[in-house]
């Protein structure tokens, strides 16, 4: 911050800005050894005096801060303000230590490194594992190396299954491993462990039909195999079950719109399982109240009379009142005699 100075001799002292001498006990500016008028010491670019009497200097010209950053500080490429300070220059842009991080896992870079990864700013670490999703694979979580092979699954992460060891017999482990959760009859000690298959199958731990992996919770038993309750589902729809009533063909599960829909009857008209009386007719099931005149919509039953036309069912009422050479036709074509709707 410069002084401002008076009562001093000033008889061989000129202005630095305007040259010009100074009047006999006239205030002047001192900075860093020049002398300036009050009204000549003012920012090169606003011509206003300094706030405070703060100026920033660049190239023997003193700004005020404003118009220094405006002029010639860097803005910073996230958050748009002026970067004062340490300036990370980076993926054509300027930015703060703070604003410059890892576009993954937000780690801030500037003391780290970065790799450019599909103009995306990457810690070392996150690269490593985009690199290896690219390619199809998994990152080790404690080494953090790509696994080539079957990745073991533990506590949420994956990993080389060399770095575990069996709980209970100390085998290095593969990736057919089983983490085993606190159960009834374990020890607080046993919680979130990893043991290898065969020690595991000793525990008595049922295994689910679908993922192969343990089931630590809620067992579904049936078709002859335990499932996770999301795992038992419907071999048509996929949908799990959740408790509600399955129906079994052929070691298969389904539910039970898809059970009548494979193998049972379910309605032409409403598409639902037909629960009572079923009507069969041109190769079809219908609801009883749902068997009707297809032109008039007339209920019909057993023993009302009704013609093909279209594969569907005609009242012979109407029937009647068809041109008498489409009538003819369809005789032709179906040997169209009465039918008898089966119930």
């Amino acid at each position: 911050m410069p002084g401002v100075t008076g009562n001093m001799s000033l008889g061989n002292m000129f202005c630095s800005r305007c040259g010009d001498g100074f009047e006999p006990h006239e205030k002047i500016v001192n900075s860093n050894g020049e002398l300036w008028h009050t009204q000549c010491f003012v920012c090169a670019q606003c011509f206003r005096p300094f706030p405070d009497g703060t100026f920033y200097e660049f190239e023997g010209r003193k700004y005020c801060e404003h118009d220094f950053h405006v002029l010639f500080a860097p803005c910073c490429g996230k958050c748009g303000e002026f970067v004062i300070g340490r300036v990370i220059k980076a993926m054509n842009a300027n930015w703060h230590p703070r604003c410059f991080r890892c576009e993954m896992c937000s780690k801030e870079l500037a003391d780290l490194g970065f790799i450019r990864n599909q103009g995306r700013a990457l810690c070392h670490e996150c690269n490593a594992k985009a690199k290896a999703v690219g390619l199809g694979k998994y990152i080790c979580h404690k080494c953090h190396g790509v696994i080539d092979d079957k990745p073991l699954r533990f506590r949420g992460e994956v990993y080389h299954p060399y770095h575990f060891n069996c709980t209970s017999c100390n085998v290095e482990l593969n990736s057919d491993a089983r983490e085993v959760k606190s159960r009834p009859g374990f020890t607080a000690n046993d919680m979130n462990e990893l043991y290898c298959l065969r020690c595991h199958d000793k525990m008595g731990i049922p295994i689910c039909g679908a993922c192969r992996r343990p089931i630590e919770e809620r067992v579904v038993t049936a078709l002859g195999k335990h499932w996770h309750v999301e795992h038992f589902v419907c071999a048509k729809c996929e949908k799990p079950f959740l408790g509600h009533r399955h129906y079994e063909k052929k070691g298969l599960a389904y539910c039970e719109t898809h059970y009548h829909q494979l193998f049972g009857n379910l309605c032409f008209v409403c598409n639902q399982v037909v629960a009572g009386d079923v009507f069969t007719a041109l190769n079809k099931a219908w609801c009883v109240h749902h068997f009707a005149c297809s032109v008039c919509d007339q209920k019909m039953n057993q023993k009302t009379k009704f013609y093909e036309c279209d594969l569907k069912p005609v009242c012979k009422k109407c029937y009647d009142k068809f041109p008498a050479e489409l009538r003819r036709r369809l005789r032709k074509t179906h040997e169209a005699t009465p039918k008898k709707a089966a119930v």
